[in-house]
């Protein structure tokens, strides 16, 4: 899998290409990749994915979007479903402004375009003029086809990115990552925290992570730690330690790893979100806090085991 940073870093000739934020790569964006390595391969032709960054909501509305996968994320989830290359374009004002057939154009170019695959409802170019009627005339043209992927929908309806961000908003990981069909990950170098957790023999590692990245909901999380290649069950807090700091405003994220006693300073840490065990809590003594600790690193082995 190749990842560039541009579309003039690229050239190729007949590939097969969809376009998309494919923010999560959820489900319904896994059946438009498969659609599109399947078919590429079988032509021997290249299987592109052209995706955006930042997210265009957050361009087009000013508002803030907090991601559930970051670029390099997305490119890796992309790489394992056998995409040969993926483009992270940068979106801005003045590209929400070219036409569709200019950009159909510019991608025709660059990339050698034999056939376009797109979702049900999906559009691109000024005003969002590039429906999939308007695509297939320009293909017409430019001489690519056009495919269109239904929607993938179950008992709670159509996949989308915004309700999966719904779901990691409350908390609820577990549906969160049975739409997604993999699981939630946030990842990040350790850092050095306050040390409390030493003191009262439960050693966490607080993990720096971008904030432009969605984190869970504040509350105790059972998952899994990925450091050095090595996968090890930890008992996950998020959120502001009220015990001690109630005046906090931005959550912590401190993984505690059973059965680990390896200093993790400067190290890479993934975490893997599997279940969420309770609401962070305030508590009266550091004795009733660190019953309650043993209760979660128990509950935390039971679900993993």
């Amino acid at each position: 899998m190749q990842h560039y940073r541009s579309l003039e870093e690229v050239n190729l000739q007949n590939s097969w290409l969809t376009v998309g934020v494919f923010d999560g790569v959820h489900r319904g964006h896994q059946q438009i990749i498969e659609k599109l390595t399947t078919g590429a391969h079988a032509s021997g032709a290249p299987a592109v994915v052209l995706t955006f960054d930042p997210h265009p909501a957050t361009v087009l509305t000013g508002k803030e979007l907090k991601c559930l996968t970051l670029p390099e994320e997305r490119a890796s989830l992309l790489g394992e479903l056998d995409v040969d290359v993926i483009v992270t374009e940068r979106f801005t004002r003045e590209l929400s402004a070219v036409t569709a057939h200019d950009f159909m154009m510019r991608l025709t170019r660059q990339l050698g375009l034999g056939h376009l695959l797109i979702g049900y409802d999906f559009a691109l170019g000024k005003g969002r003029e590039g429906n999939a009627a308007r695509l297939t005339e320009i293909g017409a043209e430019l001489g690519y086809s056009v495919e269109v992927v239904p929607a993938v929908s179950d008992e709670s309806g159509v996949i989308s990115s915004t309700e999966i961000r719904k779901l990691i908003e409350v908390g609820n990981v577990t549906e969160a990552n049975r739409l997604l069909g993999h699981p939630y990950s946030l990842r990040g170098p350790v850092i050095h925290g306050d040390g409390r957790g030493k003191t009262i023999n439960v050693p966490t590692a607080n993990i720096a992570y971008s904030l432009e990245k969605m984190i869970p909901a504040r509350g105790i999380y059972a998952c899994w730690a990925y450091v050095g290649g090595e996968k090890h069950p930890a008992a996950t807090n998020i959120g502001i330690n009220p015990t001690f700091t109630p005046d906090k405003q931005t959550p912590n994220v401190e993984a505690h790893l059973l059965d680990f006693h390896r200093d993790l300073y400067g190290k890479d840490l993934q975490l893997e979100f599997v279940a969420r065990l309770r609401d962070e809590m305030k508590f009266d003594s550091v004795e009733v806090l660190i019953k309650q600790i043993g209760k979660d690193v128990e509950e935390t082995r039971r679900i993993l085991s």
